[in-house]
């Protein structure tokens, strides 16, 4: 009876009072209306004088989020009228001078000055053009901001206006164009100094010439130069501090590139379209360039990589092509690389750079040194899977000599300062945890950090001193604390949030010993906290090296005679969902309470690659996707029937996107582990998919084939002998329907009989319909209940 009532409810039938074993909870509310879970605040922001907090909110259960404000007196929340908000000046855009005395700001593509004792407001342009990126140089006595491409300064004392650069598509050269003599052959001057020697009159003439172009140039103030920046496009225009040095980015996209088309089959005219979609891995990157154009002296520096450490360095990965190794190590050459402007130091003596190679296995933090004209590199990280890592581009200056940076040197990311004239290197936090994230305060004193130390699975936030020592804990609740600071960072708005409680609102003072106060109240309905939802334990076990697996455990109250269970297997990008807040994966959470209520034992792991434990961990399947990250699931599925009774022919694995493609490489390389297998939305062929996220774990398929042909669950699908659902989205620009297709036809040819393709036509990757959502997890459910409780 139960079942056949799920059943019912899942696909919507109206049944008005009818429950399930979820108590008050129906099965068809988990898919088909996650509003009804509560609402939750998101995208805070201060306003610039720190009085008021916005944020996104919908506790009236409106067709969409509104926004709403509380002030630092009144923290009930009230609605923000439209053009509050649009009036408000926020704080995340402001830009203040050095003594902090006043602040600049862009609004409606124009841009504002204001006095902070006086309040007085001035809008020191007003264009139909958009004016943005502004900046305080010529020691706080002007404002520096961007229009079509050039820098602009305004004068605070006189309001006088002056435009900086000339930069402009087509080739370099000055306004006023050259002589038209400048570039003739050796036959065309002969023959003007054959005519010069023959007629007096041409010869008066020359002289006159030469006489007022001598006279012109004595007289005419210094001509602007004119920068041509070709058909390329110009990124990251700055201004150094004293108004000498303008620095930029260029930036040619390679051609030739080959985008791919997806299908829509239902649309509104009745014809199929062609969406256009991304390259695919293996694409032409593009080429940057990097130039600092001196005002006073009219010299243009191109910046090259030579004296960059490590800078023709091959990857290890060639070892394994011989005849590749042979022709790259013949003539070596630079590594091609991007080029990111950090910024200018106070003083305008140094401009730090951060330069990442394009092959993903080197970055380098370098200073251009203004009076040496130089470029030499202060911080070299060298990763021979991929750089990165939380935190990879929190960088700045601390003052004019010293900077500072958060590196994965240790096996985790930490933070550190270093002087750029001595090289002394700091590091200021150490241990087995990650800074998530860092922020400098505005007097240069602190960092606020946000980090795992407590437990993989929590978030907390801290302040640390600038010299180092100790930091000091500001929040207490076990779980997530996403904190915002207020401008005078006295107060934090903190998102909170627990493994079985949505995020709520908190206010809280900078302060150690402050109590965090809770300011929203709505992201449980009554009728979500009617079921008692389970507080699923985070547990370790150890993997087959040693390695400890973090996992959420579900236990059923009853567990069914046949002690089935299943394996959750969570996205990939750069996550983790073995934690102790609110899952971003909250349909798969209220399924999993909804297994564990069947009977079933759930489990979900933060096997390798995934965010939280540090650089090894993170590059753990590097070369290789579905090798140590499917046998932490296997070692999963080892514990299950160790330590929770679970029968090992009774185990199901499922999940979406990468959770789908580890879900195909269970099925077919570890085959009699997983009786059941469900892929939502799955990558088969990584040759496949897009080069940005792809190039960095497997390199490029052209250069290292090896990679590929491992890691691609398509080759390997005669070793398929389970039960295996495959279901995706027609419409998904991210992983496309051509994967489902081509291993549906690799099935087709190997004779596989137990699998079935379920295709949502107005899908994209994450989906969107209820229905779509309501049918694909009745597909679940039901191949779990038909093969791992089957008698």
């Amino acid at each position: 009876m139960q079942k056949t009532l799920f059943f019912f409810l899942l696909a919507g039938t109206n049944i008005a009072h009818a429950q399930t074993s979820l108590g008050k909870l129906t099965v068809e509310k988990i898919m088909r209306d996650p509003a009804w879970i509560g609402t939750s605040p998101s995208g805070m922001r201060w306003s610039a004088d720190g009085q008021y907090l916005f944020f996104n909110w919908n506790p009236t259960a409106a067709a969409a989020d509104s926004v709403y404000y509380i002030t630092t007196k009144d923290h009930d929340p009230k609605k923000a009228a439209y053009t509050f908000t649009q009036e408000t000046v926020m704080a995340n855009g402001i830009v203040y001078n050095n003594k902090r005395t006043a602040c600049i700001y862009a609004k409606n593509s124009d841009i504002y000055y204001k006095e902070i004792k006086s309040g007085k407001t001035k809008r020191i342009v007003n264009t139909a053009e958009f004016e943005y990126s502004p900046q305080f140089a010529y020691n706080d006595r002007k404002i520096i901001y961007t229009r079509s491409q050039n820098l602009y300064a305004w004068d605070i004392a006189s309001g006088e206006t002056e435009q900086l650069t000339r930069i402009h598509a087509g080739s370099n050269g000055r306004a006023g164009g050259r002589d038209r003599n400048d570039n003739d052959n050796e036959q065309e001057k002969w023959l003007r100094k054959d005519q010069l020697a023959n007629f007096d009159i041409l010869k008066q003439r020359r002289k006159k010439k030469e006489a007022r172009d001598d006279y012109n140039k004595a007289v005419k103030e210094k001509e602007m130069r004119s920068i041509g920046i070709e058909d390329k496009n110009m990124q990251s225009l700055a201004l150094s501090p004293d108004g000498r040095f303008v620095s930029y980015r260029l930036y040619k996209s390679a051609g030739g590139n080959k985008g791919t088309l997806v299908p829509d089959y239902v649309t509104e005219s009745g014809f199929t379209t062609d969406l256009p979609g991304r390259t695919k891995v293996g694409e032409q990157p593009g080429t940057f360039e990097f130039f600092i154009y001196d005002r006073n002296t009219d010299s243009l520096y191109n910046l090259k990589t030579d004296t960059l450490p490590g800078i023709k360095d091959l990857p290890d990965y060639v070892k394994d092509y011989p005849k590749q190794l042979e022709e790259l190590t013949k003539k070596p050459t630079n590594r091609p690389v991007s080029w990111t402007a950090v910024g200018w130091s106070p003083g305008g003596n140094y401009l730090l750079l951060d330069i990442l190679s394009q092959d993903n296995k080197d970055r380098w933090l370098a200073i251009w040194d203004a009076a040496s004209l130089s470029l030499y590199a202060v911080q070299r990280e060298r990763n021979e899977a991929w750089v990165g890592g939380p935190g990879f581009y929190n960088r700045g200056w601390l003052n004019d000599e010293s900077i500072w940076f958060q590196s994965e040197a240790s096996g985790y990311s930490h933070l550190y300062t270093l002087d750029i004239k001595t090289g002394r290197k700091k590091q200021l936090t150490s241990g087995n945890y990650e800074v998530q994230d860092a922020d400098l305060s505005a007097d240069k004193k602190h960092f606020y950090i946000t980090t795992n130390e407590v437990h993989p699975g929590e978030k907390h936030f801290y302040r640390l001193p600038v010299a180092g020592g100790r930091a000091e804990k500001l929040t207490t609740l076990t779980g997530s604390n996403q904190a915002l600071l207020s401008p005078d960072e006295k107060n934090m708005a903190i998102v909170y949030s627990y493994s079985n409680k949505p995020a709520e609102l908190y206010w809280q003072e900078t302060k150690a010993t402050a109590k965090m106060e809770q300011v929203t109240n709505k992201g449980q309905t009554e009728e979500f906290k009617s079921y008692n939802w389970r507080d699923p334990e985070v547990i370790s076990f150890k993997a087959r090296d040693g390695a400890d697996v973090y996992a959420r455990l579900y236990k059923p109250a009853n567990p069914h005679p046949a002690k089935p269970a299943v394996i959750f297997v969570h996205g990939a990008g750069y996550l983790q969902n073995a934690h102790k807040w609110w899952s971003s994966y909250f349909r798969e959470y209220m399924f999993h309470n909804m297994l564990a209520d069947e009977g079933y034992t759930v489990m979900d792991i933060d096997y390798r690659g995934s965010a939280g434990y540090g650089r090894d961990w993170r590059t753990g399947i590097y070369r290789f996707m579905g090798g140590k990250d499917l046998t932490d699931h296997v070692d999963a599925a080892g514990w299950l029937v160790k330590n929770a009774g679970i029968s090992k022919d009774r185990i199901g694995i499922y999940g979406g996107s990468y959770g789908g493609f580890m879900t195909l490489m269970a099925m077919f390389t570890t085959p009699d582990v997983f009786a059941a297998g469900a892929a939502l939305r799955p990558v088969t062929d990584w040759a496949q998919y897009n080069h940005g996220y792809t190039s960095n774990i497997l390199n490029e398929p052209a250069n290292d084939s090896i990679a590929y042909r491992r890691s691609s669950p398509f080759y390997y699908a005669n070793g398929l002998k389970g039960d295996l659902l495959i279901c995706h989205g027609m419409v998904d620009v991210n992983v496309h329907y051509q994967d489902a297709v081509k291993l549906s036809q690799r099935l087709i040819e190997l004779g596989k009989d137990n699998w079935e393709l379920a295709s949502y036509p107005m899908e994209d990757h994450a989906f969107v319909e209820p229905s779509s959502w309501t049918d694909e997890y009745k597909r679940i459910f039901k191949l779990f209940e038909r093969v791992l409780k089957r008698l």
